[in-house]
């Protein structure tokens, strides 16, 4: 910028985006933080509401529980994510490709809320699937598919397989086709040209996808509450019971710390497939 030192200008830039952070991230957070070590009441300093958390056999369930589904979430995501992002990259026509990913983020294009209500619709006793499984005669009685733990996985599938979708299909958009076509000139099937050149390098997409579908499901309250109902604990709705039936900011502040912290552990062991790991 004119009349600044060059050094100066490169703040100047980044000064906004600091202050956003360090206002609506890092002091809530520090604030969140120091209230953690206040037990209910503001009696006290300590680590009272920390040691409840690793002394309450109901608080690590919880913990176990968020990630139990976060992890299968991550994983029948992927699965189902890679062969899809394939085809949209290497079978469906360049020409048609734009209007293919434009129908695959569809989902993303309804409120949050809706996807979760219409999955309980369709997942109920009487809902679509119970009705069309009784009606071609394979069931005789409905059968339990809403407030459980597979409601709850198909409603968070149902969106971030779309997301692991998109960042797959760009590391595979950004690989030369000349890489297979070596493979075959050296002698490599197509499953061996898959398995050691294709996957490995689109291993940084799949863990950026990964990661943030790990994120954004292990800190989710919405879809766990509406499909899954109180049938099982997850971190969330551990914390929101902390705030809406006890009004214990305390212990709600210390879980929302100890979440936290799980995401920063899983930041800390995917950071190298993420390329952001300093050399």
């Amino acid at each position: 910028m004119t009349g600044l030192p060059k050094n100066s200008t490169g703040w100047f830039c980044v000064t906004p985006a600091l202050l956003f952070t360090l206002l609506f991230f890092v002091l809530p957070f520090l604030g969140m933080a120091v209230l953690s070590l206040f037990p209910k009441g503001g009696e006290g300093f300590g680590f009272e509401n920390y040691a409840q958390f690793f002394g309450n056999p109901s608080y690590w369930r919880a913990l176990v529980n968020s990630l139990e589904v976060t992890a299968i979430v991550t994983a029948v995501s992927i699965l189902l994510a890679y062969p899809f992002a394939w085809i949209l990259a290497n079978v469906v026509p360049e020409r048609w490709q734009r209007l293919a990913l434009m129908l695959a983020v569809l989902p993303f294009w309804t409120s949050y809320v809706v996807r979760s209500y219409s999955w309980l619709l369709v997942l109920a006793e009487n809902g679509v699937i119970n009705q069309m499984l009784m009606g071609s005669g394979m069931l005789s009685a409905p059968v339990q598919l809403a407030n459980s733990r597979a409601a709850t996985v198909i409603g968070f599938v149902h969106f971030f397989v779309m997301l692991l979708t998109l960042t797959i299909y760009a590391n595979l958009k950004q690989l030369p086709p000349n890489y297979r076509k070596a493979a075959a000139d050296l002698g490599a099937g197509p499953v061996s040209a898959f398995i050691h050149i294709i996957l490995p390098l689109t291993l940084p997409g799949i863990m950026v996808g990964a990661f943030l579908t790990f994120v954004l499901a292990i800190g989710d309250y919405i879809t766990p509450q509406i499909l899954g109902g109180n049938n099982e604990l997850l971190l969330p709705q551990l914390i929101m019971m902390q705030i809406g039936r006890r009004g214990d900011f305390s212990s709600a502040s210390a879980l929302s710390v100890i979440l936290m912290a799980v995401v920063t552990i899983a930041y800390l062991a995917s950071a190298r497939w993420l390329k952001i790991e300093r050399t």
